[in-house]
């Protein structure tokens, strides 16, 4: 009941007259475009065990507040002094939303993700310090250098970890038997007992790019080889959430780790790729044209029965016809998942901490809704032996009926011809990902996959600001110490500069003044005791002799 209250509290409007309010902004700035987000919290009470009650602000309509421009931010990778012009209609939406007085005590953090992080070293930091420079002289936002950077994609994936398990209130104290818990050995305490606390949920999330996996490790692992060690140290990350340095029950290990090429998309196009270099080798040594033209079809398992489609490539074309045979299909594309022999690993041969399946629970985003909901209507509580019967029944219906059933609207609005099409192959490569390169077992039941939670889609800059304003309530506890040990605040540094420069020259400016009129003082004086010198010589008498003269 309290969780559903929060969810509708999260709905209304911000109370901005509210003087406990406190504000923060996260700028998301990611390959295609750039998007800014404000967040509000009331003032912590004060418990170091509890953390920040972060929500999203709303504006006066209940409307999130939350702006995106277009193009991303590496646009002006060559063009750098532009950076911050491109940024300020963002800075200006949140200025104009958080009340005026709370500027100054308001958190900016501009985080650039994918985007940035392909282009060289030097343009980032061109572009990163156009914004650490003219920002604060725009904006009393609290902005450091620090605020400003390119975050990497494990970054990315613990902050989006942090936001899901936040929203799912996974870092609250137990409260009941009811809470699902697990034995966690805390990282870095000197106390090596384990201690109970809620299960934190991992997540999946398959993009068309690039899929990624992220949980927390609860017990201390080990490794097959010092390879395999040194190679997790980049993929495990130990962090402390609590509102106090010295407090460990919010210190958690996540492992995290990203596979670019892993994604739905890109995973058809170097299967297409594969098949079609595959296909002309045999041609050339058989003397065959299988594919050269729509009668002489290449027969792929992965498409719908009957479905067409074509690929090009070096001015050649190749002609596809499917034959929804969706095991044979998952036969294809299972060495695509370059597992190895080593223990402890997963695609690729990257390392993988064992996963307590029997006490674990995952959410799957983005391609693993999609390919258990836009089509197959299964979204939610995953089954395999369900899924690879739905499956296994979409692909060997005739794609005539398939495109009849889409033109009737019988599947959801996210569904296109694309999604369509391409469906069969993605929900095999979903199946197989999970399953083989993953390795969770098939009956494997805690998987939830979904677009949003509780209603709403969880952002990664959640997790940012919960993250990076996790010590705020022991700097409100010490204000003074908090300002005096940020004097490397731009928009401090720069004010405090202006003026102390402004106060010297007006200084200088005086002095000089004032030395210049003493001198016309000096002049003029000598110049009357001189004249009245020749006139005493001219009337031949000698000069009086002047008290005082310099």
């Amino acid at each position: 009941m309290g969780r559903y209250l929060a969810r509708v509290t999260d709905m209304e409007a911000t109370d901005t007259s509210n003087p406990n309010l406190n504000y923060g902004i996260v700028v998301d700035c990611g390959s295609s475009g750039s998007r800014i987000f404000v967040y509000c919290w009331p003032k912590h009470n004060g418990n170091p065990h509890d953390l920040l009650d972060i929500k999203q602000m709303r504006d006066q309509n209940s409307n999130a507040v939350v702006m995106k421009i277009k193009p991303g931010i590496s646009e002006f990778a060559t063009n750098s002094e532009k950076a911050s012009d491109y940024i300020f209609p963002l800075l200006k939406f949140a200025a104009e939303h958080i009340p005026r007085e709370k500027h100054k005590e308001t958190p900016l953090y501009i985080l650039c993700t994918a985007g940035l992080r392909i282009l060289p070293e030097s343009q980032q930091i061109a572009i990163l310090e156009d914004l650490r420079t003219d920002i604060p002289v725009h904006f009393d936002f609290l902005f450091s250098d620090s605020h400003a950077e390119v975050i990497s994609g494990k970054q990315e994936g613990v902050y989006a970890w942090i936001g899901i398990n936040f929203v799912l209130g996974r870092f609250e104290h137990v409260e009941d038997d009811d809470d699902a818990v697990v034995e966690v050995n805390i990282p870095g305490s000197e106390n090596k007992e384990l201690v109970l606390r809620k299960r934190t949920a991992g997540i999946l999330d398959m993009g068309g790019v690039s899929t990624q996996i992220a949980y927390e490790v609860p017990k201390t692992v080990s490794f097959a080889s010092s390879q395999q060690e040194e190679v997790a140290k980049n993929l495990l990350a130990e962090f402390n959430l609590g509102c106090d340095a010295h407090q460990t029950e919010h210190v958690y290990r996540v492992y995290v780790a990203t596979f670019l090429g892993f994604g739905g998309n890109a995973a058809r196009q170097r299967y297409e790729e594969h098949i079609f270099a595959s296909t002309m080798q045999k041609n050339r040594l058989l003397g065959k044209q299988i594919g050269m033209t729509p009668k002489s079809p290449y027969l792929d398992p992965c498409l719908p029965l009957d479905g067409q489609d074509e690929i090009q490539q070096n001015g050649q074309r190749m002609y596809l016809r499917g034959t929804g045979e969706f095991n044979l299909c998952r036969e294809e594309i299972q060495p695509y998942m370059n597992r190895t022999n080593e223990t402890q690993t997963s695609l690729n041969g990257i390392y993988q901490p064992p996963v307590l399946y029997q006490n674990s629970e995952f959410y799957g985003f983005s391609e693993f809704y999609y390919c258990t909901e836009d089509v197959l209507r299964m979204g939610g509580d995953y089954n395999a032996a369900k899924f690879i019967k739905a499956a296994k029944d979409y692909c060997a219906t005739k794609w005539s009926i398939l495109r009849e059933r889409f033109d009737r609207g019988l599947y959801t609005a996210h569904a296109d011809l694309h999604r369509l099409k391409y469906q069969c192959f993605k929900s095999a490569w979903m199946y197989e990902v999970f399953h083989t390169g993953f390795s969770f077992p098939v009956d494997y039941h805690n998987l939830k996959t979904t677009l949003q939670i509780y209603d709403k889609e969880v952002q990664w800059t959640l997790g940012a600001i919960l993250y990076r304003t996790r010590f705020l309530p022991l700097r409100a506890i010490q204000q003074e110490n908090f300002r005096g040990g940020h004097s490397h605040w731009r928009g401090f540094s720069f004010v405090y500069t202006h003026y102390l420069f402004s106060a010297c020259f007006l200084i200088v400016l005086l002095s000089i003044v004032l030395y210049l009129l003493r001198l016309r003082r000096i002049h003029h004086r000598m110049q009357r005791n001189t004249s009245s010198a020749m006139l005493w010589l001219e009337q031949g008498l000698p000069p009086p002799k002047i008290v005082g003269a310099l």
